[in-house]
């Protein structure tokens, strides 16, 4: 592959690992994050009171601060792989790592007996529910929105030729905003989404399309190499 723009839109420090991987793949990344992660303020409750933690995202153990600590030899669900390997970095040690999917997490600790459960979570989280956990959700971080695309970015993608990286539905609804406030032309963008609802949220009229089979950055990118063929 000749060394293609790929533009990669979400927040560091997961950027800078998609830009590695990507770079290594023969690709050109241009990193323009169009979200900023911002940690809240949050009480951390006891953790006797629950059974274990639950998280669905890797910004959420990044975020929690020093109160994350109190938690450390509770059983923790990660949602992915990139979510276990924060909490285990963060000095978890019981952790069971889902396969991108929330509410099947939650199904998975019910079947393992939880009933009650901590979720740390970001402002902007979907809802996921289960009727034999009780939940205490509280938010930790907030994703800030950027006005723009970087400078880098969107003449890349004026050029024509490039393709977007969108690993969320937010993402995808943000990038087709900020595209067409630019002026940008749909029609000779490609698109590689981390999922077919990420797809779908960016819109139509793009040049050409791919959901990944999975939801981690090797299908990601391994879709972006499909639209190039």
């Amino acid at each position: 592959m000749s060394r293609r723009p790929l533009v990669i839109l979400r927040p560091e420090p997961g950027a800078g690992i998609t830009a590695r991987s990507a770079l290594d793949q023969g690709w050109r990344p241009i990193v323009s994050p169009i979200f900023h992660i911002e940690p809240l303020a949050w009480e951390a409750p006891p953790a006797a009171d629950y059974d274990a933690l639950f998280v669905t995202s890797a910004n959420a153990v990044r975020q929690a601060g020093k109160a994350l600590a109190r938690y450390r030899d509770m059983p923790a669900y990660a949602v992915g792989a990139a979510t276990a390997r924060a909490l285990k970095s963060a000095g978890f040690a019981q952790i069971r790592t889902g396969r991108g999917d929330a509410a099947a997490m939650m199904q998975t600790a019910a079947a393992e007996g939880i009933s009650s459960a901590l979720h740390l979570a970001g402002e902007d989280h979907r809802d996921s529910e289960h009727p034999d956990i009780r939940l205490d959700r509280r938010l930790v971080y907030r994703s800030a929105a950027a006005g723009r695309l970087s400078e880098k970015a969107e003449a890349a993608l004026r050029a024509g030729g490039a393709v977007v990286l969108l690993h969320s539905g937010r993402a995808a609804e943000r990038f087709a905003q900020l595209a067409d406030e630019a002026g940008l032309d749909r029609s000779t963008i490609g698109i590689a989404a981390l999922a077919p609802a990420v797809l779908e949220a960016t819109g139509q009229g793009w040049a050409v399309c791919a959901a990944a089979d999975k939801p981690d950055d090797a299908a990601l990118l391994a879709a972006a190499a499909r639209l190039c063929q």
